[in-house]
């Protein structure tokens, strides 16, 4: 294993095996206990139909029914977003996601709107059109705004659906998907995210249909595998430690490097990393 292997695991903490219970049991915990120290009612999240926003939102789901619970109140609260750019496409599947959850509160907000008005505007003030896939991060940035705005509303938190196998590859919007007040998946790569799913008896199309950003006019539901050049197979073994091709831990470590910025507080004079 190079040092750069070594020191990737070791910033984005991840394990070579999991216990998908013990997970399961720290991660509501750290849901629950940060909740609670921040006075604040409950946590928003976006629900895109996808394996990392169905556990994230069964996560935080079970962690507010439990605080209600020890508590004795009903109190905390969860409010679980569906954030379509129109029609999606694979709508059905998004709400059979939020139905695994089980959220409190169920709210949809169409972006589609407020980012072609972006868009328009764009051109008015540039005279140039943005493209395909600039569009798609401010599709990513209109979500993440809608959910701050029902989080303000209802003094509640946002949840970041960031996991290993995204983090390494920077493979989310800055400032999009990537701006969070919380990450209850940190730490786990693709394949541990569904074995947690797999004890919660997740529907399997949850866990096992292709991931994809969707954000792409032109190249609608693009997996990311495609996206990025590499499969989630490859960047979870490498992420544990294991033995890659060649070819694909090169473009792993290429994701990594340039996308070092997002994993990065705003820089001032005094931080050391970028020298």
């Amino acid at each position: 294993m190079s040092d750069l292997q070594k020191e990737i695991i070791a910033a984005l903490e991840v394990k070579s095996t999991i216990d998908p219970k013990q997970e399961i049991c720290e991660r509501v915990e750290l849901l629950k206990n940060y909740l609670k120290k921040s006075g604040l009612n409950g946590y928003v999240l976006g629900i895109s139909g996808g394996q990392d926003s169905a556990l994230a939102g069964k996560l935080v789901q079970i962690a507010m029914e439990e605080l209600n619970e020890e508590e004795n109140t009903d109190r905390y609260t969860f409010y679980a977003m569906r954030l379509p750019y129109g029609v999606q496409g694979d709508e059905e599947e998004a709400q059979q996601a939020v139905e695994f959850i089980q959220p409190y509160h169920r709210l949809t907000v169409n972006i589609k709107s407020a980012v072609d008005a972006s868009f328009e505007q764009f051109k008015k003030a540039t005279g140039e059109a943005l493209s395909d896939f600039v569009k798609g991060n401010t599709k990513a940035r209109e979500r993440m705004k809608a959910q701050y705005d029902v989080a303000a509303h209802y003094r509640c938190l946002v949840v970041g659906t960031d996991h290993a196998a995204e983090a390494v590859t920077g493979f989310y919007t800055k400032f999009g998907d990537g701006a969070c007040d919380i990450t209850p998946l940190f730490g786990l790569n693709k394949r541990q995210g569904k074995e947690l799913l797999i004890e919660f008896n997740a529907p399997e199309f949850l866990y096992k249909k292709a991931p994809t950003a969707d954000l792409e006019d032109n190249r609608p539901a693009l997996p990311d595998e495609e996206a990025l050049g590499v499969t989630y197979n490859q960047i979870d073994d490498y992420l544990e430690g294991k033995e890659v091709g060649e070819e694909a831990k090169a473009k792993i470590e290429r994701h990594y490097i340039i996308t070092e910025h997002k994993r990065q507080l705003p820089v001032t004079l005094y931080d050391g990393w970028w020298k």
